[in-house]
């Protein structure tokens, strides 16, 4: 089973690799990490809606904490690329660049 695992995260490198799209790192929101191990990880996008998507691709359980049924941010959930908010929450078109930080927050409501 190591040897399966060691292959996978090999091959999963090979492609990231040879993907001419620009490398980013996704992170996901503290609350999360306590309940599902989810480190930070390499994605790769040129729109934030690709960036995610490969992101879950390779973990497909966290996309339902995050995106609601239509692929659009939860109500209660934040995404910044680079400090600045996500303005297209429902197609995530932003753009993003190579080395950018994608970093999913909890939003916070009330008064």
């Amino acid at each position: 089973m190591a040897r399966a695992d060691a292959r996978g995260r090999g091959e999963v490198r090979d492609a990231m690799e040879r993907d001419p799209r620009p490398e980013v790192v996704v992170a996901f929101p503290a609350v999360l990490r306590r309940h599902v191990d989810c480190p930070p990880m390499a994605a790769r996008g040129r729109t934030v809606r690709e960036a995610v998507d490969d992101a879950f691709a390779r973990r497909p359980d966290l996309r339902g904490y995050l995106l609601d049924d239509q692929g659009g941010l939860r109500r209660h959930v934040a995404l910044f690329v680079d400090g600045r908010q996500v303005r297209d929450r429902t197609g995530l078109a932003d753009p993003v660049q190579a080395g950018a930080r994608l970093e999913f927050f909890q939003a916070l409501s009330g008064g």
